[in-house]
């Protein structure tokens, strides 16, 4: 039986879809020199631009489930700064708000306070990947010039990503408090 995908996955799909025929339509008409308006260009390559960006985050998304990704890597700890930097960006007020694309990996009913503490890590791993997927947009300044369209959609992907890096770090503190909480009541109950 198929995954049902979640609503946030739908719309991605959607926008990537959409914005992929968008492209190709505004490529089309501009190279063809039907509609060879410098606009027409411009809203080619910004669409072409988001719909690469959002295909290769769920690519590579697919490719790191793959990977044996847990929370007892050095790289996934909390630093000192992190609950300060957290409280300065009001992570706690605004967390709820973002799309989640797998809600399920969350989901205490169906997943172990271990298993959700590793889906954050594979997220948090994914997202730390979508940076560097941003930051290959600037490649595409080769072709077409216009390095200040691929600056600002490498930004703007980069601070996208941003956000869900730290929602991931802010969260994974608590499951970890909460997975030690447990195995100390299991210690105590021997």
């Amino acid at each position: 039986m198929a995954k049902k995908k979640s609503g946030p996955a739908i719309i991605i799909d959607c926008v990537i879809a959409f914005a992929f025929v968008l492209a190709l339509t505004c490529f089309a008409l501009y190279y063809a020199k039907i509609w060879s308006i410098y606009a027409v260009l411009i809203v080619g390559i910004v669409t072409f631009t988001i719909a690469y960006q959002l295909w290769l985050r769920i690519m590579f998304g697919k490719l790191t489930k793959k990977l044996k990704i847990t929370h007892r890597h050095w790289w996934f700890k909390q630093r000192f700064f992190e609950s300060w930097i957290y409280k300065i960006l009001l992570v706690k007020k605004w967390k709820r708000k973002a799309l989640t694309y797998e809600p399920e990996l969350f989901d205490l009913r169906k997943n172990s306070l271990e298993q959700v503490a590793n889906n954050m890590s594979k997220v948090e791993t994914d997202h730390w990947i979508n940076e560097l997927i941003s930051l290959s947009t600037l490649l595409f300044a080769i072709p077409w010039g216009l390095f200040w369209i691929f600056f600002a959609a490498a930004v703007l992907a980069m601070l996208f990503d941003a956000q869900f890096i730290a929602i991931q770090r802010f969260n994974r503190p608590t499951v970890l408090r909460l997975i030690e909480k447990r195995k100390q009541k299991q210690a105590n109950a021997v």
